[in-house]
């Protein structure tokens, strides 16, 4: 099994064909079940691809709160009624270039071989979920590509390709924002290879700090990917709609504790230690105090996985990683179990059932993170003391 996991022709042919399986699987279920395999999301895009295929707004569709970017992409789900699916073929095939990206980075950063980072890109490839996700027609597997392909040029060094992808990733979906500063923090002189620089604790004035922290590669990240968010905000200006925020001062402070640790603290601690699992910390955080939880945000941070597990405490602890691994299924389960008798039966499941799961499935993701942080900077300790 293991060699069968590290030849890329199996890998890649297994995806898509585990792809194609559950897409014609999809087909039958809609075509026959009460339950629908396609996901609601996906008739809102395609109803916004509609307008936009007569000559209307895409947000003139309720509900749509996305990129026009979006619903031009799926432009040919209004042509024909066997078009229909274009958008969720669209999506598979950005879990198999994501998971091409993630070989990529595997081996130019991690220095692995082709074979070992076949071997860990499977765990995105071959997972159910992530398959079952984008075939039921979820935009997740290209925003995957965008993140996977940020990342590889900001360990390339490409910083204008970092800057425009970076924007571009923001545009497509908001939350892409916490991994600026993680890059602009890794961003330091050692890691872009001036080695005649300073330390940026080397200065002995705040102006001579500062002036050692504005790096070349800082500024150029940041104007490229402000740039690129801008002019794609302004482009589609015409799409745009009038919004009201309601948040509540509640909802703002819940917010909180999610923006200080996904956008502040774990970037800041562990960046410069280990740049795609702080990526993976980053994102688990921002998921997992979310006010808002669907199956779809999980794929968010699962991309990064093959980053982290390689020489984590997970797979050299079997027994943390398998009771970690159990308690976020088992959690899980408990957790959709209450919000399909609450959505698909109508069962009024609120109290104790919804919440009560809710709260577990909360804590065992606190517990996670809390492993995956300290794993991140006991390896980057080890690795500063070698």
């Amino acid at each position: 099994m293991s060699t069968l996991l590290s030849d890329w022709r199996v890998v890649f042919s297994s995806a898509i064909f585990l792809r194609v399986g559950m897409f014609y699987y999809g087909l039958y279920q809609d075509a026959h079940s009460p339950m629908k395999y396609t996901d609601i999301d996906y008739y809102v895009f395609t109803d916004a691809a509609r307008f936009i295929a007569h000559g209307r707004s895409p947000y003139a569709r309720d509900t749509y709160r996305y990129t026009p970017l979006l619903a031009w992409l799926l432009l040919p789900t209004a042509w024909q009624s066997w078009w229909f699916s274009f958008g969720k073929v669209v999506f598979a095939a950005g879990d198999i270039v994501a998971g091409w990206l993630i070989v990529l980075v595997l081996r130019s950063s991690a220095g692995m071989t082709t074979e070992r980072a076949v071997r860990f890109a499977s765990i995105w490839l071959l997972n159910p979920m992530v398959a079952t996700i984008s075939t039921r027609g979820s935009s997740e597997g290209l925003l995957g590509v965008m993140v996977i392909a940020l990342l590889w040029a900001v360990t390339q060094k490409k910083i204008v390709l970092a800057g425009v992808l970076l924007g571009l990733a923001v545009h497509f979906k908001i939350y892409p924002f916490i991994y600026a500063p993680a890059i602009i923090w890794w961003l330091d002189d050692e890691h872009i290879g001036n080695k005649g620089s300073h330390k940026e604790d080397g200065g002995d004035t705040l102006p001579q700090r500062l002036i050692i922290f504005f790096n070349s590669a800082r500024i150029t990240l940041a104007v490229t990917a402000l740039s690129a968010f801008i002019l794609l905000n302004l482009s589609m200006y015409t799409f745009s709609s009038p919004s009201v925020a309601t948040e509540s001062r509640l909802e703002s402070i819940a917010f909180f504790p999610q923006l200080f640790l996904s956008a502040f603290a774990i970037p800041l601690a562990l960046a410069k230690r280990d740049l795609p699992s702080t990526m993976l910390a980053q994102t688990f955080a921002f998921v997992t105090f979310n006010k808002v939880c669907t199956s779809q945000y999980f794929l968010w941070y699962m991309v990064f996985l093959p980053f982290y597990l390689p020489k984590s405490l997970l797979l050299e602890k079997p027994s943390l990683g398998g009771l970690a691994g159990a308690y976020w299924i088992l959690t899980q389960a408990a957790w959709l179990q209450q919000g399909y008798e609450l959505e698909f039966l109508g069962n009024s499941t609120f109290i104790p059932g919804l919440w009560v799961s809710s709260l577990l499935f909360f804590l065992v993701n606190v517990w996670i993170l809390g492993i995956v942080v300290s794993d991140v900077a006991s390896k980057g300790d080890e690795k500063v003391s070698s």
